[in-house]
């Protein structure tokens, strides 16, 4: 990590933080929002992550930048997905559970990403280079609907829809247990693991993460389930499936938050987890675009066998 920063002079008094971010770091003015919202910038030696905050004359700005020497990821017209929802500003794509979204640890080619530019190159050049394009993530092993951006334009509308959760994403979970609402709103911070960095935790020292839930079918043979719709107001990394894990009533089939156990996974080589519909203002011209994606066979044909 290499750090940038100053103290906020008269010149940047009063100027938004992700503004002022943009010019004390030389970068974009989406790259400085992204800085702020994962948490690589500091007021005064505390982490602030609203990029609306204002900047005040005196205050220490720390910036860290995280610079990469890792190539930027090539089209891969191997790679299969599905649009929805497409036009010369936005692409909804139907994601299916196993493909990861971009390049990182452990993928570098075979990702959604890798696919997205080989059918669409013009994203190369909108948002960050290593992740062209992208609004939101699903983890890889979560199925259903994902918001593209196709220029600047729709991709700095886009994270700005989702920096005020104004887009409904809905997703379908099959649960452990029975909860004992009909309806009720996890809201728990949610950060990485102390214990282990590849499992994100409820913690404190977490940034705010909420999940609205609804049951919408409780099962009793052969294990005891409950199908819920969960409806995202926040995005953070595995928070439906942290929240849901928080209140005891695990994902069945995720193999990081409580599947894993003999017939836990009730034969699933995934989690029960699909982004069902997704709903946004279109970044051009302002109305309402919908998406709707239908269960995966695999976890349809579950469905049918419970009772």
């Amino acid at each position: 990590m290499t750090p940038a920063g100053e103290i906020v002079g008269t010149a940047l008094d009063g100027l938004r933080l992700d503004r002022a971010v943009a010019l004390v770091a030389d970068v974009s003015r989406s790259a400085a929002a992204r800085l702020v919202a994962e948490g690589g910038v500091r007021l005064d030696g505390a982490v602030i992550t609203s990029g609306a905050r204002r900047v005040a004359a005196g205050e220490a700005l720390a910036v860290e930048i995280q610079f990469r020497d890792d190539p930027v990821p090539q089209p891969d017209v191997e790679v299969d997905f599905t649009p929805v929802f497409e036009d010369p500003h936005v692409i909804v794509v139907d994601k299916p559970a196993g493909l990861v979204v971009h390049p990182g640890a452990g993928h570098d080619r075979g990702t959604l990403v890798n696919g997205l530019l080989a059918r669409y190159p013009e994203i190369a050049e909108v948002g960050d280079p290593y992740r062209p394009g992208i609004v939101h993530r699903l983890d890889r092993g979560t199925s259903g609907l994902l918001v593209v951006a196709r220029t600047d334009r729709a991709h700095r509308s886009l994270v700005e829809q989702m920096r005020h959760h104004l887009p409904e994403r809905l997703y379908s979970a099959l649960v452990r247990g029975h909860p004992q609402a009909s309806a009720g709103v996890v809201d728990a911070p949610v950060g990485r693991s102390s214990r282990n960095p590849m499992r994100m935790t409820v913690t404190d020292r977490g940034r705010p993460a909420r999940t609205h839930y609804e049951v919408e079918r409780r099962y009793v043979e052969p294990a005891q389930v409950c199908l819920l719709t969960c409806r995202l107001e926040t995005g953070r990394t595995h928070q439906i499936r942290v929240h849901l894990q928080a209140i005891g009533h695990h994902v069945v089939g995720d193999p990081t938050y409580g599947a894993g156990r003999g017939g836990d996974t009730l034969g699933l080589s995934r989690p029960f987890l699909h982004a069902r519909s997704v709903s946004f203002s279109h970044p051009v011209g302002g109305r309402t675009v919908r998406a709707e994606s239908p269960l995966p066979p695999e976890l349809d044909e579950l469905l049918e066998s419970l009772s």
